[in-house]
Formats: C-alpha cells, sequence, structure tokens
C-alpha cells in the first residue's frame, strides 16, 4: 500500500457520504461532488496499484541481476 492507495480510500469514503448526504437531503450538486470524488478516489487506487507493479517487476528485475 502506498500514498495513492491511502489518498484514493479516503476519497472515496469521502465522495459516499457526500453522495448519500446530497441524496437524502435532496441537494443534486453534493450528490454530484459525491461521485465525482469516489471517480478520483478509484482513479488513484488504480494509480496506486500500478506503481505497486511497476515496483514490484523491478525489483524482480534487480533481484535478477544480482543472482547473476
Amino acid at each position: 500500500m502506498n500514498k495513492s492507495h491511502v489518498k484514493g480510500t479516503w476519497n472515496d469514503a469521502k465522495g459516499r457520504v457526500k453522495e448519500e448526504v446530497g441524496h437524502a437531503s435532496g441537494n443534486d450538486r453534493l450528490a454530484g461532488e459525491g461521485v465525482m470524488d469516489r471517480i478520483k478516489g478509484n482513479v488513484q487506487k488504480g494509480f496506486g496499484d500500478a506503481k505497486d507493479a511497476i515496483k514490484e517487476g523491478v525489483d524482480k528485475l534487480l533481484d535478477k541481476r544480482k543472482g547473476h
């Protein structure tokens, strides 16, 4: 887990709350902001996954080079 995962999880949770409060109160703008926060959070989590995959690949490559 890296900073992108943490920020993504935070934005997703924040978005869910905004979306629910917006729907419950009839505030379409707040609900829309919540949807946007959730999308942002999911993108951040995806970016974090990509960073982890790249780091893992580089680490494996470096470990192989050390073995030779």
